[in-house]
Parts: structure tokens; sequence; C-alpha cells
């Protein structure tokens, strides 16, 4: 039995697109060669009918010998029918190099993005993962068609010259010469339509991540009245898209028009100069119509070459982006330490230990609730990757460079809780279980976590509860509603270190009191720190870090450095009178960055 690239799809050649593509062809090396010599094969065995034909029409008709004409056209039949059979072969076999070349493209590409975990994101956009993954899997595919096609037509061309030879020497050289004038001329078009199709990839991939983040977002900006702006940015960028697609368009209708038109000509060309030589006597009818055959028989090879270098420049294009993709390397993998570090792998520390960053002076105390502040959210959240490891830095737990650990250590007691951390397909129960095992995982644990989420309200709106199916990033689900659910997830695999980005900033201010609070609770006792410009969530920890431009400006509590950061003042309260709280000790109005008032059609 056959075995395609399901498992393991093997090591790419990475040094250009054109490689690339050799590279598939060299992994099925037994498939690919019975596809050449196949359609080698098929073409040949189209070119010899003409011959066949004129023995029929010479030795058969001409002089009325019925017994050879029903030999030459029993030969004619007996032809076709063994070349239908070859025909038949020839298409499934090239149907399976196109098919191996395609899971194994597939399979590269989905192993890529699972190598790069967290850091794909960051690396590359959606928009181009899924251009890859829709379109230029299967241009790919698709231009190994060269490898058939594409060589049978190299034979038949050949052949044919040699039947021509037999007949008329200088008919023989007139195709010998047109063949490769009719190449040389739709040369300079593979060259432009290798440039406008790069072009054309590149914005597709970047306005198929506009729809993404569109759809993505579209509630919030519709609440924040810029969907309206966006959708004029959308509208800009795919027109721009549609005149590069016609601009492709037209080489790609001058490619194919030449591809039939000038082998045509050809045609023309050749029949009439037989004719001439048959007007002449120096061709007998029988030759005259296998010039005719031969002629008419170039016109396939000639259109394959033409469409094998069309499917060929544009396989060349997308082979790149998924050379470009598969080059990338994870920002932070389970290898050698960066910059000095032990050269001996060092074990983690064996009870919770401070976690520290030296970039920008960040100290996370075990057992603490701390909280970092940055105008810029990003700064904060590049802390955070640090503190777990998922960008190369000189950070340090208990003392030991993280990137002298081994991931896997690092991975089961140190969690980075993103909020837009994605949310794969299936129900509820399934989706906050994550990497836990969700028929093993404890109801009353999942309560838990559920409750201190302050994610009650979805469990009990869903109509099979913790069963309900949830569409893939939790679409089914309002921006505030995810936002629970991966907290809840978070909570629930119970890490010894959680660092939570941004965990409640799509929630209402009541909402984010609540959490705060159960979120205090829940931690109790274990190493917690939060990303923030919440007043709601601040009040709550232990240690504030004031972040500017990525390194501490400032360290106390909430209130400490309320009365004495203006800095931190202006970006947290806004310069609220900070004694204007409510009986509960929280802000009375909701700030931090946000209005106190939601606007319409905001997330909850």
């Amino acid at each position: 039995m056959e075995r395609f690239a399901y498992e393991d799809p093997g090591v790419p050649d990475l040094r250009g697109g054109g490689r690339y593509l050799w590279w598939l062809v060299t992994r099925q090396p037994g498939r690919s060669a019975a596809g050449a010599v196949l359609a080698t094969v098929w073409l040949v065995l189209i070119a010899l009918t003409p011959y066949l034909l004129s023995r029929a029409i010479d030795d058969g008709l001409e002089p009325g010998d019925l017994a050879a004409l029903a030999c030459w056209c029993a030969a004619l039949l007996g032809l076709g029918v063994f070349n239908a059979v070859v025909g038949l072969l020839r298409h499934r076999t090239m149907t399976k190099v196109r098919m191996d070349a395609n899971f194994r493209t597939v399979k590269l590409v989905v192993g890529q993005a699972t190598r790069l975990g967290a850091g794909l994101s960051r690396q590359t956009g959606t928009g181009e993962v899924v251009t890859i993954g829709v379109g230029d899997v299967l241009t790919i595919s698709g231009a190994l068609t060269v490898v058939g096609p594409g060589v049978g037509s190299a034979a038949a061309y050949v052949v044919v010259a040699g039947l021509l030879l037999s007949v008329s020497p200088p008919l023989a050289v007139v195709v010998l010469i047109g063949i490769p004038v009719i190449v040389l001329l739709v040369g300079p078009l593979m060259g432009r339509l290798r440039g406008v199709e790069t072009e054309y990839r590149e914005r597709q991939g970047t306005l198929t991540a506009r729809i993404g983040d569109l759809a993505g977002g579209l509630r919030v900006l519709n609440g924040l009245g810029g969907k309206g702006l966006f959708a004029d940015a959308f509208r800009r960028d795919s027109q721009l898209l549609r005149e590069q697609g016609y601009r492709v368009g037209a080489v790609t209708s001058w490619l194919q028009a030449l591809g039939v038109g000038l082998p045509t000509v050809f045609l023309a060309v050749v029949t009439w100069l037989a004719a001439r030589l048959a007007a002449q006597g120096s061709l007998t009818v029988g030759e005259l119509v296998s010039v005719y055959g031969y002629a008419a028989v170039l016109v396939g090879p000639v259109a394959f070459f033409v469409e094998c270098g069309y499917q060929l420049s544009r396989g060349v294009v997308a082979a790149r982006r998924v050379v470009r993709f598969l080059a990338l390397e994870p920002l932070m993998a389970d290898g050698p330490p960066v910059g000095p570090a032990p050269d001996i792998p060092a074990d983690a520390p064996a009870e919770p230990s401070v976690l520290h960053d030296p970039r920008s002076g960040v100290r996370v105390v075990p057992g603490s609730l701390t909280a970092l502040v940055s105008a810029r959210p990003a700064e904060s959240a590049a802390v955070a990757d640090r503190l777990g490891r998922y960008t190369g830095s000189a950070a340090t737990w208990g003392g030991v460079r993280l990137d002298a650990i081994a991931l896997p250590r690092i991975r089961d007691r140190i969690l980075v809780a993103d909020n837009e951390a994605d949310l794969f397909a299936g129900t509820l129960r399934d989706l906050l279980a994550g990497r836990l095992d969700p028929a093993g995982t404890d109801d009353a644990a999942v309560g838990r976590a559920v409750h201190a989420a302050v994610a009650d309200d979805i469990v009990l709106g869903l109509p099979d509860g913790l069963d309900s199916a949830v569409d893939a990033q939790g679409r089914s689900l309002s921006g505030g509603q995810r936002q629970r659910v991966r907290l809840a997830r978070a909570l629930l695999a119970d890490p010894e270190v959680l660092l939570a980005v941004e965990p409640t900033s799509a929630l209402d201010a009541h909402t984010e009191a609540t959490v705060a609070a159960r979120l205090r609770a829940a931690r109790t006792g274990r190493t917690t720190l939060v990303t923030s410009t919440s007043p709601l969530l601040l009040d709550q920890v232990d240690t504030v870090y004031y972040l500017v431009d990525g390194e501490v400006a400032a360290v106390g509590g909430h209130r400490e450095l309320l009365d004495g950061e203006p800095g931190y003042r202006a970006l947290v309260a806004r310069d609220a009178d900070p004694d204007d709280t409510d009986p509960d000790g929280g802000q009375a109005g909701k700030t931090g960055g946000r209005d106190a008032q939601e606007p319409e059609g905001a997330v909850r």
C-alpha cells in the first residue's frame, strides 16, 4: 500500500522556492518517475498516430489494398485503446504526486505553527497563514504538473522532430527552430507574472488578516463608532487587491492566449509548407496527412510547455512564502541559554522563588499579588513574556536564569495567561480544562474556578451548561465572556506562578470589581502577577510596579502611588481625587484608561 506524507513529512529544503519544489519531487522519486514515464509514453504514442494514419493511406487506401488498410486501421484502434489506458494511469499517478505535495506541505505548515506556539502571532499575521493554507498549498501542488506532462512534452517534441526528419528535412528544421522561438516569446511574460503574482499574494495576506481582525472586533468597533472607518479602509484595500488581480489576470490571459495562438499559427505555417511540397510531388498524400498530424500533435506539447511554465512560475512564488514561514524560529526554544549562562542545564527552584526581570527591574515575590502598570500595555506584556520565558532575556527564577532551565519545567509551574489566548472549538468544559484531561477534572475545582472568574452566569446561560458547545475562538460568546472563560481556565490550571495579561480589560466596572476580589482570594498563597491600569484591580494587589519606557519608575501600594506619583495618578485615576472612593474601598468610577460609562455596544 502506497504511503503519503501523513506521518513524517521530512526535512524541507528552505534555500528557495525552486529548491523547495524540487525537494517535493525528490520526496516521492518512484511516483515522480512513473508520472514522467507514463506522460512520455502517452504523448509519444499520440505523436505516432499520424504515422499509422499515413501508412493506412499510402499502403492501403491509395493502392486499394483492403487487407493493408484493415491492418493499419486495427493498429490505430489498438494504439488508441492502449494509450487511453496509459492516459488513465498517467492521470492517477500525477494526481498522487500533487496530493502528496499538498499533504506534505500542509503537514509542514501545521507542524511549524505548532512549533512556533505562542510566538506565531508575534512573527507573522493570521492572514499569512490562512493564505498559505488556502491558496499557496494548492498552487504548489499544481506546479508539480511539470513532472509529468512537462517531461513528456519534451520527449514528444524530440520524437516528432525525428519523424519529420524522415519525411522532409526542411520541415524538421522548421519544427526544431519554431518551438524554441515560441518558448522564447512567452519567456518574458513568465518573469512579469512572477512579479505581479508576488505582489498580489502579499496584498491578499494583508487583507485576509484585516478580515480576521474586523470579524473579531466588530462588536467593539460598532460600540465605539469606528465600524465605518475600518469599513472604508477595508474597502480601499480590497479595491487595491482587485486592481492587482486585474494585472495578474492581464498577464495570465496573454500567456494563455499565446499558449494556444502561437502553436496554431505554427501549425498553419507547417501545413502550408507541407502542402507546397505535396503539390510539387516531394510528399505523398499520406505524408502530407502525417505532417499535418505531427504539427497538430505538437500543439499539445507546446501548450503544455506554456502551462507548465505558468504553473511553475506561480508555484515558485507560493513556495517562497511557504519557505519564509517554515524558516521562522521560535522566539524562545528549549535549547542553549541566550548570552552568558551556565553550560550545564540547571534545575528549577525546588520551592517558590523570586522571579526577577533585570531589564525592567521587576521582582515578583512568591505568594504575593503583584501588578504592572504602564501607559503602553505592550511594555507590561513584554515583561510577562520575559518572566514566562516566551522571549529570550536574562530573567531569573530563584537566582537561576530562566533560559538555563529545561522549558517543560517552566511550563509546568509558570503560566502566562494572555487576554487574547486561543479558544478551540469544543464544549465549555473542554475549554476550561485546557491541557488537563476534561474527564479527570474535578467538578468542584471547575466550579471554584468559574466562580472566581465570575463566569457562573455563562454556565447558567448555556443550554447544556459546561457540556454546551462553544465555537472556535469563542465566537458564540461576547468579548467579556471570552475573557472570563480564559481567566477561569488559568485559575483551574492552578499554576505555582500565574502571569495574567490584562485579565479584566473587557469587563464592566461591577464585574471587574468582583473578579478582582475573588482573584485575590483564589490565589491566596500563590504567586500572581497581573498587568492592568484599572484601579478596581490595582486596589486589591500587594505591590504595584509603575513602568515608564519599560523600566520601573516607582514601586509601592496602589494608594501610596496615587498619593506620591503624579504620572501614575494621571494614568490610573486621571487625576481623580484619591479619596473619592466607594464605601467598599474601590474607586467610585470606572477609570484606569477607560471611561466611567462604557460606550453603547461595549462587550460584557
